[in-house]
């Protein structure tokens, strides 16, 4: 099975996608996953630059934006509409050779705002729609990320609904987790449409108000991440198994002994969050070795090159896990 790496996770290391690509050759990757941040310029000439050069490498190349979601809070109307930035997209993922687009939805916060889930889960529908001709015509599918808005069940309907001849799944296992989902369960459900991935592990444990949940390096989690890579390699086994390893970040409390935290799930499921529950209360906290920061927050320069430092560690030790321990990798 071939093994990748989304290239957000280098984002701090200030690297050209040609220094990026070099990264993926020396640690033994078959797939790159860019994203926009990538980037500088997005001009077609020096597109093929980057797809020739990975071809060199031996390495595949994957192409990703962000939300496809106009009534989202993290939609970039700058960008243009979502049509058009999904028009967009596909035409740079062509141009790159990559066969899926990543896009998404939004984040936890579509779960809770005045606008329901549900239009917001229609308006991805209707963007994908809109661009269905030239997504066939290009032979790119759009790549729909698990991105802590929706459940595998919620994001099994909008393929259907949409049409899984040019629509597929992303399956991302760290978000599944802050939706208190075990990712066993999120791959059970995607696993038919499945066209892409961002592996993770992930520690789980108790807490008063419910559960803490923290991202960390492949193998260093709690939430039998080895057996969702061997149930996935069965399901799955054409599909990249792509990291995103995004580990600095503090726990993330899951309130769900609270009753505000269902008012977001009004149609919970009891038996999946009993899985979900079973790895929490043979869960501990993590005890190695994490700089962490909360997002935006200043800190002394010496933690942002500790943290430059630790995006590199994690990823080397994560792949080397995949290969060694998993035994993936082409």
């Amino acid at each position: 099975m071939k093994v990748g790496l989304d290239l957000y996770s280098l984002r701090s290391q200030g690297w050209t996608p040609f220094e990026q690509l070099d990264y993926c050759k020396r640690l033994g990757l078959n797939v790159a996953h860019f994203g926009t941040e990538s980037f500088q310029q997005f001009d077609d000439e020096h597109l093929r630059e980057v797809r020739a050069h990975a071809a060199d490498l031996g390495l595949d190349v994957e192409f990703g934006i962000g939300s496809i979601c106009e009534s989202s809070p993290g939609f970039r109307h700058e960008r243009g509409t979502a049509v058009e930035q999904a028009s967009w997209g596909l035409h740079v993922a062509s141009v790159l050779g990559s066969p899926i687009l990543r896009c998404l939805l939004g984040g936890a916060q579509e779960r809770r705002t005045s606008t329901p889930l549900a239009t917001h889960i229609a308006n991805v529908i209707d963007t994908c729609k809109a661009v269905r001709g030239q997504a066939l015509e290009l032979g790119v599918k759009l790549a729909v990320e698990t991105h802590g808005d929706l459940q595998g069940w919620e994001m099994r309907a909008l393929i259907e609904e949409a049409g899984a001849d040019y629509v597929g799944a992303l399956l991302d296992t760290g978000n599944a987790l802050m939706l208190h989902e075990d990712p066993m369960v999120t791959l059970e459900y995607l696993a038919p449409y499945l066209i892409a991935s961002h592996i993770r592990d992930t520690v789980v444990w108790p807490h008063p108000s419910g559960a803490a949940a923290q991202w960390v390096a492949m193998g260093d989690g709690n939430v039998g991440i080895a057996e969702v890579a061997a149930r996935y390699r069965e399901l799955c086994p054409d599909v990249p198994f792509v990291l995103e390893i995004l580990t600095g970040s503090p726990p993330r409390v899951l309130n769900y002994l609270e009753a505000e935290y269902w008012q977001a799930f009004p149609e919970g499921r009891a038996a999946e969050f009993a899985r979900f529950e079973r790895l929490v209360r043979r869960g501990l906290p993590y005890m190695g070795t994490m700089v962490t920061v909360t997002r935006d927050e200043e800190v002394p320069e010496e933690y942002a090159a500790a943290l430059v430092a630790q995006q590199r560690y994690d990823v080397e030790r994560s792949v080397r896990y995949c290969q060694d321990v998993l035994g993936m990798g082409e």
